[in-house]
């Protein structure tokens, strides 16, 4: 009964796998979308797990947010406190004792300490892990988009190990890049009523930032599928995310309503609503992106490899277990 009990969570354990003629029905589409996701749900939970805790350092950036380790004290909280106060010790009267319940009352008041920016520091780590949970999960995610067994731990691995140093520069650069795309599109909003100038530049932004965010959908997945540089990956992904765009507006519209399912349940179901992330929300969105890019990626880079090939090649040179450049 306990081996059951705990069945979803023993990553040592091979997926179901799917049979031929499973295999034969997946098509890259809206339905064979469906069908591998209700096939592959209990995976994705699993991998939702490596998301969370792959990326754990980002968890003490939000401790040190919420106060930890701060210094608390309490300030004025108008800037009437200290008259106020003052007549109500010189003039003690019904008068000044409702204006001191008005302008003397006391406002809460934190500043960072050496353990919030320990903290800080802590979460710096994120720069290291947050690439190669990326590889990792992306490496587990494309196994199961197209119907292969998948053995959860020992591939995670697997793919960090072969993918390790351009893992971690590829997961730095997506986070200083999306750090900038987004501190971009922040400033100029402020821009808006600024005339055409301000408005042309939000634009500008807003559109460099969902092209940005198509080209994550393919990063990844063309790191642990082909044996490419950091800059043709890069290259790769922008040319994708522009020939790929009806699957990735799909992949897009998908997200957002899972997105939005979630904020429902936060407001309605509150420790559901903050518990969905850390068990669902986060694999199922990068399985709709996951299936959205591959299948493109697999039309224009895999299948005309196998079609120009002789067919007693049965071992295509393809770079970690894929495709070669």
């Amino acid at each position: 009964m306990s081996e059951k009990k705990f069945k979803l969570f023993d990553f040592n354990k091979d997926g179901k796998g799917v049979s031929k003629q499973e295999e034969a029905d997946i098509k890259p589409n809206l339905s064979g979308f469906f069908k591998q996701f209700k096939r592959k749900f209990s995976r994705l939970l699993s991998v939702n797990i490596f998301m969370v805790l792959g990326n754990f350092p980002i968890f003490f950036a939000g401790l040190a947010l919420a106060g930890y380790g701060a210094i608390r004290s309490t300030a004025p909280a108008s800037v009437l406190f200290p008259i106020v106060r003052a007549m109500e010790h010189f003039d003690p009267s019904p008068v000044t004792a409702a204006l001191n319940t008005l302008y003397g009352l006391q406002s809460p008041l934190t500043a960072f300490s050496t353990g919030s920016f320990i903290l800080f520091g802590l979460s710096l780590l994120t720069l290291l892990t947050f690439g190669l949970t990326n590889v990792g999960t992306t490496y587990i995610l494309r196994n199961l988009a197209r119907g292969d067994a998948v053995f959860m731990w020992s591939d995670f691995w697997y793919a960090v190990k072969r993918n390790l140093r351009q893992g971690i520069l590829l997961g730095i650069l997506d986070i200083v890049i999306s750090f900038l795309m987004v501190f971009n599109v922040r400033y100029y909003y402020a821009g808006l009523n600024g005339g055409f100038g301000g408005g042309l530049l939000f634009y500008i932004a807003l559109a460099m930032l969902i092209l940005w965010f198509y080209m994550r959908f393919y990063m990844y997945l063309l790191l642990v599928t082909f044996d490419l540089s950091i800059f043709k990956i890069l290259k790769n992904s922008l040319i994708f995310s522009i020939i790929g765009f009806k699957r990735n507006f799909m992949a897009t519209l998908g997200i957002l309503v899972l997105v939005l399912l979630n904020y429902m349940v936060f407001v309605y179901v509150q420790p559901l609503g903050i518990v969905l992330p850390m068990v669902l929300t986060l694999a199922c969105g990068a399985f709709m992106s996951t299936y959205a890019a591959y299948f493109k990626i697999k039309e224009i880079m895999i299948d005309p490899y196998y079609t120009d090939k002789p067919e007693e090649s049965a071992e295509p040179p393809l770079a970690q277990d894929d495709v070669s450049k």
